[in-house]
């Protein structure tokens, strides 16, 4: 069975006279990996907390096993929480608790468990994101890349069907932002959870959901598969998802009209769509993600209401993706430091079966190669020596002069 399916209708949120956005209406597709991206400030941050009853909303419904989570009571509210994980964007760790203690706080809060138990599951989280060694180091005596993960094991210890995620990437550098989505990708594969994803990193947006939503001006500008949005001529919505300067956003979130006209006129002159990135997929040997298939089916549901070019951009993304053969693949690229099946061979022999999720500790050390010795160089010869008075006659070489010029560190070479 997929995950919990979480449907919003019409939801409003203002912090006195200051609205943060009107009448959103989604559906979070059960079992899928949804993104929801925007300018800053738009109340992103702001819409995960409402889901999860922290901020109550002025009007509209957030639905979830038939259960209206804002006007629900408040026990009936802390049962439907038992099914959320949440990464907040700052990990939200106790600072007062080591990392064990914050990660076993949900299991010693919400469940019976014993303490043998709870350690073998707080190791098992702890490993899974990099943070093996460090269970009884402080919030404080860590790294801002160190709490984030350490917020993600705390979130995944109940196994929950629906996780939150709000900025993840923040606060680890490129590399590491790269492994983490594939834990998520490898995370949906194995338990079928919904996810929500909130993210200002443009690559985890192309790269990761299968659903892909924006806030704009406090609205939702548009929510559906990745296929639909990327390939969009919204502008707003091309604009964000292709990081590119010209369109309605600017730096106070929104251009003058005379001047975002001018540079979408810019922009109309480039040919066609960009490519779409092919998906992430999980790492051999987990199971296919499911959500894969139920959203391809709603993209064909949906084909005849796209424009032309759109259309044409997702077919040949398909065919691309039901083709891998025929894309170009870096030789030795393998996910998780696997070794490769496209290329020459590796250092060290093939291994079969799921990659290691231990993401975030270094690579092992790779074998070193011994090179052949080389010939000792010839011993010189010293000149004979001239009898007593007389001066000696250098032995001349027919080689031109090379190597360093008179003086300690100079190093001309002839070219």
């Amino acid at each position: 069975m997929p995950g919990v399916e979480v449907r919003v209708e019409g939801l409003t949120k203002s912090f006195g006279r200051a609205n943060i956005w009107s009448d959103v209406t989604l559906t979070l597709p059960p079992g899928e990996v949804s993104v929801l991206l925007g300018p800053s400030g738009t109340g992103k941050s702001v819409f995960l907390k409402s889901l999860i009853g922290l901020l109550k909303p002025e009007k509209g419904s957030i639905v979830i096993h038939d259960t209206d989570l804002v006007r629900c009571s408040e026990s009936r509210l802390y049962d439907i929480r038992k099914l959320f994980g949440v990464l907040f964007q700052d990990g939200a760790l106790f600072g007062s608790m080591n990392l064990y203690d914050n990660i076993a706080f949900p299991l010693r809060e919400h469940t019976k468990k014993s303490e043998s138990q709870i350690r073998d599951i707080v190791a098992e989280k702890m490993d899974m994101v990099g943070l093996k060694g460090d269970e009884s180091k402080l919030p404080g005596e860590i790294s801002g890349g160190m709490r984030k993960r350490a917020g993600l094991a705390r979130a995944l210890v109940l196994d929950p069907e629906i996780i939150l995620f709000d900025e993840p990437d923040s606060g680890l550098d490129p590399v590491r932002t790269a492994y983490l989505n594939q834990l998520i990708i490898d995370l949906n594969a194995q338990t079928d959870s919904t996810f929500l994803i909130v993210t200002h990193d443009i690559n985890t947006a192309q790269t990761v959901p299968d659903n892909i939503g924006m806030l704009y001006r406090k609205h939702l500008a548009m929510f559906g598969p990745r296929e639909v949005l990327l390939t969009s001529d919204d502008p707003v919505v091309a604009q964000f998802l292709n990081g590119r300067r010209q369109g309605p956003i600017g730096m106070s979130e929104e251009k003058d009209t005379a001047q975002a006209q001018r540079e979408m006129a810019e922009v109309e002159e480039l040919s066609g769509l960009p490519p779409i990135k092919p998906q992430l997929e999980a790492t051999a040997g987990l199971p296919e993600r499911k959500a894969v298939g139920r959203r391809q089916r709603r993209v064909e549901e949906m084909m005849h209401t796209l424009p032309p070019a759109a259309q044409e951009a997702i077919r040949r993304s398909q065919a691309e993706q039901q083709a891998p053969q025929a894309r170009p693949t870096a030789v030795g690229a393998a996910p998780y430091g696997a070794p490769s099946t496209n290329g020459p061979a590796t250092n060290g022999p093939a291994t079969n079966g799921p990659a290691s999720h231990d993401l975030f500790s270094p690579a092992p050390e790779e074998p070193t190669q011994t090179l052949p010795r080389l010939p000792d160089p010839p011993t010189p010869v010293s000149p004979p020596e001239a009898p007593l008075g007389q001066p000696v006659t250098p032995p001349t070489d027919s080689r031109p002069p090379s190597g360093p010029t008179s003086g300690p560190g100079r190093h001309r070479f002839r070219s």
